[in-house]
């Protein structure tokens, strides 16, 4: 296709508005955290789909948008995501993860158990496609983990700032969700993420950012 030129236009405020919106969203932001303990409170259709369209903004590498989306409420799939995911858990915790990376998980009080998977309304699964079929070629996609990265970011944010809790999910291996959802083979799973309210009582670990001077520099 070729290059299409089209005027780029954005809100444009005077700095010191743009300064107050930019500490209202961190102040907003600052309130995420990872939810492990859901209401079974249904969340609209609708709502998650304006969530997913929110994500689907995101730019990605030569405009390839190498995501897909499932979006689970279905009783019978997400306990069958659960059962796999926790047999995936036990694997981990018992054997595949080494005592420096279990003691690094300590503080936050996980384990092997995953009843959020069936509690929460919503099961968010995103894949990451790593190519694509075009005119009859099979064609790799550009940047593909990095695009996805950022839509998932984008989708986290949007639930958040909508009012919904969110954890990102990442039992390994993922194949399962592949099988499981149907996808093809140009799919890799890359997050599953529940959506939902939080349990009343919802408690999550007492944890800290690192402070802003130890992430940002300044020009070298």
């Amino acid at each position: 296709m070729p290059y299409i030129p089209t005027p780029y236009a954005i809100d444009e405020r005077p700095e010191p508005d743009m300064l107050a919106e930019a500490q209202a969203l961190l102040k907003r932001l600052r309130t995420r955290r990872s939810c492990r303990d859901f209401s079974p409170r249904p969340v609209a259709r609708e709502l998650i789909e304006t969530l997913v369209a929110v994500a689907h903004t995101a730019p990605s590498g030569a405009n390839r948008q190498p995501w897909h989306f499932v979006a689970v409420d279905d009783p019978a799939i997400k306990r069958e995501i659960r059962i796999a995911a926790e047999e995936e858990e036990h694997e981990s915790y018992a054997r595949r993860m080494p005592a420096t990376w279990l003691e690094a998980l300590e503080p936050l009080g996980t384990d092997e158990h995953k009843p959020f998977l069936e509690t929460a309304p919503w099961l968010v699964v995103i894949f990451q496609r790593t190519w694509e079929w075009i005119d009859d070629d099979k064609q790799p996609n550009y940047y593909p983990m990095e695009s996805v990265g950022i839509a998932s970011g984008m989708f986290l944010t949007a639930c958040h700032l909508a009012g919904l809790a969110t954890l990102t999910h990442t039992p390994s291996p993922m194949k399962f969700l592949r099988d499981i959802l149907k996808r093809p083979d140009n799919e890799k799973p890359y997050l599953l993420i529940p959506v939902g309210y939080p349990a009343t009582g919802c408690m999550v670990p007492q944890i800290e950012k690192k402070p802003l001077r130890d992430v940002l520099q300044w020009n070298r």
